[in-house]
């Protein structure tokens, strides 16, 4: 059978792949995508959008327990969590439709099987009835990832779960164990400790989000606490004894290894790149550690192939991804295309209360050797997070003392996952200290605590 040729394909329809396909259909290519399980691959369906989705069921049962605060009353306040769970679903799969919509809006080819590549521009795809033969001159990998298994700690969808067992849970945790404090960890032990699970949290490193700032780590730990969960950081699962009932998790914690009972136990501890069953290493792609090694570009050694997303390495993020996509259909289009620097992305994590960054740390700042300054603004002294009801987080800011450079921007508290693009945008358009000082924000909002966070590396907060 001969082979369909295209100017681009793309394997795998996740935020990376979708995205990167419509790009170069806009700019007049004929494109085929290539997806072996959902459109909008596992953000839409299994990761960022009905995780938020949850979480913001979570989030309206937490305002609901509050209700007096707000002179309201509500009273037997309960959960149905199979409802909370399909409306998850719903939206995951309105979404996943909606990439089908475009797809075929933007006229591009979509082949649903797995693909492998047999040669420089062609593609394999094994779809129900056979084989489909593909050609292009130009193919884009974005294959995603997926969860990390630990020899011992491997899911079994009843008591041991990975992210997709938890977005569909056979049962509701009473006592809940998560491995891995990152986002996608946070995320849901915030979920599941909210609806009542009494929830411990267990960290390999010496903090809790440890990507995160040391301030904004201890902050989020103490809110975390507060609301009940157990943090132990510095600490290892080294085994897991299953029965039908319950799972005794063995922990090494200071040296010595402690038992604890639990029902449940999530496993979050990272990711692997899916760079199997490709014919990746035939064709001379160099693989590090589970990810496909390129250059700024996302071009591989391959002539033509290119890799985004996940599978092209950290960070992890779905709006990395689609960045990627669109510079690969440029660059492929012989457009001006821009590298996707990983310093200017923003880290957004949906627990209570959220957490955003983007930009240095500051112990990442020092070690870079910048001389800094660093302004710290407190929610309680903003109107806004008041009347909201809503005073407990912090923003952080860093800046270079020589040029003014926003190094770094780092948020706890409410809608801090909003906030932060106003510091992206900041640090994309190069702007200095005096550009944001010089800024007026609006009242009465939350970001106006962006602008005193600005005024207080420089000795000239107001309102504190």
């Amino acid at each position: 059978m001969a082979a369909t040729t295209y100017d681009l394909i793309v394997i795998g329809a996740g935020p990376g792949g979708y995205v990167a396909a419509i790009r170069g259909a806009q700019l007049g290519m004929k494109v085929a995508i290539v997806e072996r399980e959902h459109l909008g691959g596992i953000c839409l369906n299994w990761g960022c959008i009905p995780t938020k989705a949850m979480l913001r069921s979570s989030e309206v049962f937490h305002l609901m327990h509050r209700a007096k605060e707000f002179g309201l009353k509500a009273e037997g306040i309960s959960y149905d969590l199979d409802a909370v769970v399909k409306r998850s679903r719903k939206v995951a799969g309105q979404l996943s439709g909606g990439v089908g919509h475009l797809l075929k809006k933007n006229k591009v080819t979509v082949v649903m099987g797995a693909a492998t590549i047999p040669s420089e521009g062609k593609v394999s795809v094994k779809i129900d009835k056979g084989t489909e033969e593909l050609s292009a001159k130009n193919i884009v990998l974005a294959t995603g990832a997926r969860a990390r298994e630990l020899p011992g700690l491997e899911a079994d969808g009843k008591r041991v779960w990975t992210y997709k067992d938890a977005l569909k849970p056979p049962h509701m945790p009473k006592k809940l164990l998560v491995i891995g404090s990152g986002a996608i960890g946070i995320e849901f032990a915030s979920f599941y400790n909210t609806l009542g699970a009494e929830t411990t949290v267990v960290e390999v490193m010496d903090r809790v989000l440890p990507v995160e700032d040391a301030d904004i780590s201890a902050f989020a730990k103490k809110a975390f606490e507060k609301q009940g969960m157990k943090i132990m950081q510095k600490a290892m699962v080294k085994q897991l004894d299953r029965s039908a009932a319950k799972v005794i998790a063995h922990i090494e914690v200071g040296g010595k290894v402690e038992k604890h009972d639990f029902d449940t136990v999530i496993s979050a501890v990272g990711i692997v790149g899916n760079v199997e069953d490709l014919g990746l290493e035939a064709l001379g792609v160099k693989i590090d550690r589970t990810h496909v090694m390129t250059d700024e570009f996302c071009r591989t050694e391959v002539e033509g192939l290119y890799a985004i997303g996940d599978i092209a390495g950290a960070p992890w993020l779905a709006h990395k991804a689609s960045h990627e996509g669109v510079m690969v259909a440029d660059l492929i289009a012989g457009q001006h295309a821009h590298p996707v620097k990983p310093e200017s992305i923003a880290g957004c994590t949906y627990c209570h209360p959220q957490v955003a960054s983007v930009g240095y740390t500051e112990a990442q700042a020092k070690e870079k050797g910048f001389d800094i300054k660093v302004g710290r603004f407190p929610f309680i002294g903003n109107g806004k997070a008041i009347a909201l009801g809503e005073e407990n987080g912090m923003i952080k800011t860093i800046f270079d003392v020589k040029t003014g450079e926003l190094l770094g921007a780092h948020m706890v508290g409410a809608e801090v996952t909003e906030l932060i693009q106003g510091y992206v945008v900041g640090r994309q358009l190069e702007t200095t200290e005096e550009d944001l000082m010089n800024t007026v924000f609006p009242h009465p909002t939350l970001s106006e605590m962006m602008h005193e966070a600005v005024l207080d590396a420089y000795g000239r907060v107001i309102h504190m």
